[in-house]
C-alpha cells in the first residue's frame, strides 16, 4: 500500500474521518488465528493475514482468495508497511478490496444473464 493509492481509492480521507461503514464487510467472517497468520473465511472468500519482519521491518501481507465449494482462487494479493501497516489500515484496504470483488461480480453475473 501506498499514499497514492491510498487517496485515489478514498481510502485515506475515511480513515483519517474515522468513519464506519454500517456493512462492515470485515464482521461476516470466521476466524482461525495461529502462530504465523491470521485466516478470515466464510461461503465467499478466504483471507489470509500474514505478519513478517523482513530486514528489520514489519511487513503484512494480505492474501485474499475466492472460495466456491472446495474450490479457492488466489484474487488479490497486497503488502503493507510503515505507517500503513496497522490492523484499521489493514482491514479498512481488506473491506475495499471485497467491496470490489463483489462489484465486480454482481456485473459480470447481469451480463451474463443479458445474453440470448
Amino acid at each position: 500500500m501506498d499514499l497514492p493509492f491510498l487517496q485515489g481509492s478514498g481510502l485515506l480521507s475515511a480513515l483519517q474521518e474515522g468513519s464506519q461503514e454500517p456493512e462492515d464487510l470485515t464482521q461476516y467472517f470466521h476466524v482461525v488465528e495461529s502462530i504465523e497468520k491470521v485466516t478470515l473465511f466464510n461461503e465467499q472468500f478466504v483471507v489470509w493475514i500474514i505478519p513478517r519482519m523482513e530486514e528489520e521491518k514489519a511487513l503484512t501481507y494480505v492474501l485474499i482468495a475466492s472460495s466456491q465449494g472446495e474450490k479457492v482462487q488466489l484474487e488479490i494479493v497486497f503488502v503493507t508497511q510503515g505507517v500503513y501497516n496497522t490492523p484499521r489500515y489493514v482491514l479498512k484496504v481488506l473491506q475495499h478490496f471485497l467491496i470490489d470483488m463483489l462489484d465486480t461480480e454482481a456485473t459480470l453475473t447481469s451480463f451474463e444473464k443479458k445474453k440470448p
